[in-house]
């Protein structure tokens, strides 16, 4: 489960790198200020939890059920909420209305707060 962990959040960091660049250098000639600024969003959030992902991969001290959790949490609200921004914020560059799809932001960003809330109150239960 561990080099799943690290493995994923070393491949939602290269991602997030990625789409930074692809958002500041290509997108920059289609979008608007406030269209980049929400695509940002997205890039930002995505590599805080690449962060959290590889945070959690060193701690040996939290069951592998758990871990297992938290990560399912982690990938699906990033999915969610990151892919739903970068959706939205390139919405008037496709045919297709994205804005269909804005509830997933707040679902994706609802269970990354779970996942960190588990992470934490796991933590707080454990005995020095």
């Amino acid at each position: 489960m561990k080099k799943r962990i690290v493995l994923t959040g070393t491949f939602l960091g290269m991602v997030a790198i990625v789409f930074g660049a692809f958002g500041a250098h290509l997108l920059k000639k289609w979008l608007s200020i406030e269209e980049l600024n929400t695509f940002e969003v997205g890039v930002r959030y995505q590599m805080y939890h690449a962060f959290f992902l590889l945070f959690l991969s060193t701690r040996s001290d939290i069951a592998p059920k758990i871990l297992k959790t938290i990560y399912n949490l982690v990938v699906a609200g990033v999915v969610l909420f990151s892919g739903s921004i970068y959706l939205l914020a390139t919405n008037s560059l496709t045919v297709f209305d994205f804005k269909i799809i804005g509830f997933a932001t707040p679902l994706g960003g609802l269970l990354l707060i779970i996942a960190w809330g588990y992470l934490f109150f796991t933590i707080l239960r454990k005995k020095s």
